[in-house]
């Protein structure tokens, strides 16, 4: 039998343990998060009754179905490749992809957020004319897989009817996500430009410092160029909140993240971030901005991506290849510098300084999958759940959703693809939370900042 409870009783390292000591047994006591001293906050996890409520197993997986088939089901961020997007190549077909529309039936994924990425380069006219070039071909695909290549399967959605509608007509649902708004250059009227083209979040930073902002990616150095936003990024924030695109702070600097909360006019979102409390990566976000984003009425997209939600598995990449690199760099003979260091080179010797270190990175790239990550503790659905229940717990449960990072690395065991969405939707029933919640996890959050930032933007433009 299992034995369902209220989901507020025990921290989640309590939790975890009560689950790995009842796993064999033929009942289960289940809880979830908020600190064990202390209530459940108001707005926290809605108690399930106190009585145990007793059902099979078989009975239980029905009831979860159920529940997994009723709510829309959203994941904000799967990353593409525009050679998987062609008349031959596409999405109808099972690929080697972790989303396409086959695995995303199979698991009851009902909307992915597919995503214009451009990784960071340099801040000049010819860095800018490339990543403009890439983001358009991305934009391309997308609206080519819906709109030429499966049209009666798929649908491109911008607002919250177009993914209620699309839902109830049996399709599956696309929507657009901008990772990097490096693409924009230093015209702002691409910001619209973009939203005409379906964007409808778009972050200001990825992993380096774009124009507009400072990237997480600057902390442990403290190698900042903006000190959060610049001038122009301010600007951006702006012109985002003037034509509804949502602003995403997965990937910016604490500093730049707390100003674009300053300044926004409208509901925000980290579209696939986790707690920084439970697992210490830069791209988590501390109690601090967490709570920011409540009070800013946004929500927190947490992301099944193994190190940003299992220390010990961040812990061991991090060290792993920490001495990987330094082994490869010392059989190559060349020093690793401190970023200090490196500032104080001349423009020659910091050029033949980082062609040496190219050597060492394709080196560890090479090597790093065997002799690191293969080793490394696997990361689980319960570890991503335990996310969400802290969060709940801290900022309460309007303010949590649910993101993968499919095909950009995210996957852990028991949600590797889009195929396995279901077992979100489990772990989360089996600690008690209600249908209510689940489906605000799942859609209902992230749809009313959606609403709530194209509000803004009417009233934005009618001014």
């Amino acid at each position: 039998m299992l034995l369902r409870h209220s989901p507020s009783a025990f921290a989640p390292m309590q939790r975890r343990s009560l689950i790995a000591a009842l796993a064999t047994s033929v009942a289960l006591g289940l809880s979830a998060c908020s600190e064990a001293a202390d209530p459940a906050p108001t707005d926290a996890i809605t108690a399930a009754p106190v009585a145990a409520e007793r059902e099979s197993e078989e009975q239980f997986l029905a009831r979860a179905k159920a529940i997994h088939d009723r709510v829309i089901t959203i994941d904000t961020h799967a990353d593409i490749n525009t050679g998987n997007f062609t008349e031959t190549v596409n999405y109808t077909m099972n690929l080697d992809t972790q989303v396409n529309l086959v695995k995303m039936a199979a698991g009851g994924l009902d909307v992915a957020w597919f995503i214009v990425y451009t990784g960071q380069s340099t801040l000049d006219e010819a860095g800018y004319a490339a990543a403009y070039a890439n983001a358009i071909d991305k934009f391309d695909a997308i609206h080519r897989l819906a709109e030429d290549i499966a049209p009666d399967e798929i649908g491109i959605a911008y607002t919250s009817d177009d993914v209620r509608r699309l839902a109830a007509e049996g399709k599956q649902v696309a929507m657009i996500g901008i990772e990097n708004a490096y693409p924009v250059g230093l015209d702002l009227a691409n910001i619209k430009d973009f939203h005409d083209r379906g964007g409808r979040y778009m972050s200001l930073a990825h992993n380096g410092h774009s124009q507009f902002a400072d990237s997480n990616t600057g902390e442990n150095a403290q190698d900042y160029i903006h000190g959060g936003l610049s001038d122009l990024g301010r600007e951006a924030v702006a012109e985002m909140n003037k034509w509804g695109i949502i602003i995403d702070v997965s990937h910016p600097s604490k500093d730049a993240i707390m100003q674009m909360l300053e300044l926004t006019r409208a509901p925000l979102i980290a579209s696939h971030s986790s707690a920084r409390a439970l697992t210490n990566h830069t791209r988590n976000l501390d109690d601090e901005m967490l709570l920011a984003i409540k009070d800013n009425g946004g929500v927190v997209q947490t992301v099944a991506f193994g190190s940003y939600i299992n220390e010990a598995r961040r812990v061991h990449l991090e060290q792993g290849r920490q001495a990987l690199t330094e082994s490869i760099a010392t059989a190559l003979e060349i020093d690793i510098l401190a970023p200090s260091e490196i500032a104080q080179l001349s423009d020659a010797a910091r050029a033949a300084y980082d062609e040496s270190i190219e050597e060492v990175t394709a080196q560890v790239r090479a090597r790093v999958g065997a002799e690191v990550n293969a080793t490394a503790p696997p990361a689980t659905v319960a570890d991503f759940v335990d996310h969400i229940d802290y969060m709940v717990g801290l900022i309460g449960e309007d303010h949590v959703g649910i993101s993968s990072d499919f095909d950009g690395g995210g996957g852990i065991e028991g949600w590797n693809d889009a195929s396995e969405t279901f077992n979100v939707t489990k772990e989360l029933v089996l600690r008690g939370y209600t249908e209510q919640q689940i489906e605000k996890f799942w859609s209902g959050n992230l749809l009313r900042v959606l609403d709530e930032v194209q509000a803004v933007a009417a009233r934005i433009q009618a001014e």
